[in-house]
């Protein structure tokens, strides 16, 4: 089971709350919207990602964030097995 939840923020610390998103490690999917919706772009996490492969996706965001000024993260979170057995 997956739940979302959204940050809103300023382009300048958009690379610094990816990055600390990642390292949580129980994140599914990072969308990065603009102030008006249009979605900016879109990257999957899989378990296990090591940063070699995550080194073009962080200078995708830091472009990103060079060039918006307010953006909204949408996060899909991977919920523990166990929750979702308290939750049947």
């Amino acid at each position: 089971m997956t739940s979302k939840e959204s940050f809103s923020l300023n382009g300048d610390i958009l690379l610094k709350k990816v990055k600390e998103l990642i390292a949580e490690g129980n994140i599914r999917k990072i969308t990065i919207t603009d102030h008006s919706g249009k979605e900016l772009m879109t990257f999957p996490l899989a378990v296990g990602i090591v940063g070699i492969f995550l080194a073009p996706v962080l200078a995708a965001v830091g472009a990103v964030a060079a060039l918006i000024g307010e953006c909204t993260i949408t996060v899909e979170r991977e919920e523990p097995e166990a929750e979702q057995k308290d939750e049947l």
